[in-house]
């Protein structure tokens, strides 16, 4: 008999909280912040340290959370830390060095306006901060742009598995909408935290100390010798690469029959799908194009789509980032315009179809 699975009604922020409890995490280290506080007071609510044993600390700082992390990652154990946009902001040299050093560990940004401290509402405006990588260095991090409360829920053992398959940080990209906004969930299944051998067998990378006479592997980012530094970051681009190759992932919807696409991520998708209905109903063959990793970009995806496509709307909550990712890869065959509302407004759907009509009618 097939066992039944429990479905929960909670905040995206909540769903984060659960399945970091759920899927192994040994450790949460990070600092309140708007719209993400729900992470870390759910966590500290539920108490995962006397259950599953996992560490959950607040720190004095988004710079001493990132620190602890590479610290937690560099010896091969499964943290996180969360924040919103000004707080990232802060993490970013501490994810170059764990880009440089290879270390694995999770970081959840639930997006809010800016630039500087902005606004408590939603945005998207990080694209270009997660994307591009907003340290210093040739880096990329895994980024994953959930939709939905089940997606924040899911994505947090995709995240860790990714990080630990490429060694390098995961970053799950939400924004307000997304962490505030209450769905039905089913949380993942239970699983267990790994034992110190399973660590030393599967991560034989880390650093542990000196355990049984052995050396401690040293984990750093920093390299004096230019020949070798460069060696260093070939490597990396080669394992970017790979990542480029395997990992793209990605959602169409009414694809079959289009002329018209709008390409949308996270809680922007979700606005868009609506807009591909209204649109339809006024006799307009409209797609959805979705997303789902930002790095690495579905950049050959989106071109197969566009052709003979009349034109492409690019609908994202900020100024116009990822349209710019979308304009380099038609290079012209296909007309590319944007749509966005800015300072924390969340646009309509019937705002988006105008804009189509207007921008490509």
């Amino acid at each position: 008999m097939k066992e039944e699975k429990e479905v929960t009604l909670m905040k995206g922020n909540e769903a984060i909280a659960n399945a970091a409890i759920r899927c192994g995490t040994d450790a949460f280290f990070g600092y309140p912040i708007t719209p993400q506080s729900e992470i870390i007071e759910t966590l500290s609510a539920l108490k995962p340290w006397e259950t599953t044993g996992m560490v959950v600390l607040q720190a004095e700082s988004e710079v001493a959370s990132i620190n602890m992390v590479y610290g937690g990652g560099g010896a091969g154990k499964r943290v996180m830390t969360t924040s919103s946009s000004p707080g990232v902001a802060l993490m970013q040299e501490g994810i170059s060095y764990m880009a440089g050093a290879e270390i694995p560990g999770v970081i959840v940004n639930v997006q809010r306006g800016g630039p500087g401290l902005g606004t408590i509402q939603p945005s998207q405006s990080d694209y270009f901060q997660a994307t591009r990588g907003g340290g210093n260095g040739d880096y990329y991090v895994i980024v994953l742009a959930p939709n939905s409360v089940q997606e924040m829920a899911d994505f947090v053992d995709l995240a860790f598995e990714l990080a630990f398959k490429y060694r390098m940080p995961a970053m799950i990209l939400s924004d307000g909408v997304i962490g505030q906004m209450m769905e039905k969930v089913v949380l993942p299944p239970f699983k267990p935290r790994r034992t110190e051998e399973e660590v030393l067998r599967e991560c034989p990378w880390a650093t542990f100390g000196r355990k049984d006479g052995r050396k401690p592997n040293i984990l750093t980012s920093l390299e004096l010798m230019p020949e070798a530094m460069e060696q260093r970051n070939l490597h990396l681009q080669e394992k970017y690469q790979q990542i480029r190759d395997t990992e793209v992932r990605y959602e169409t919807q009414h694809m079959e029959d289009a002329e018209y696409v709008i390409v949308s991520f996270g809680s922007a998708a979700r606005i868009g799908e609506k807009a591909v209905e209204l649109a339809r109903e006024q006799g307009l063959k409209v797609g959805l194009f979705r997303p789902i990793t930002l790095w690495p970009f579905p950049s050959k995806q989106i071109a197969e789509v566009a052709k003979g496509k009349k034109g492409i709307l690019v609908s994202e909550i900020n100024a116009g980032q990822m349209v710019e990712d979308v304009r380099l890869v038609i290079n012209g065959a296909v007309r590319v315009e944007h749509f966005g509302r800015l300072g924390g407004i969340v646009p309509e759907p019937e705002e988006i179809v105008n804009a189509l009509k207007e921008k490509l009618g």
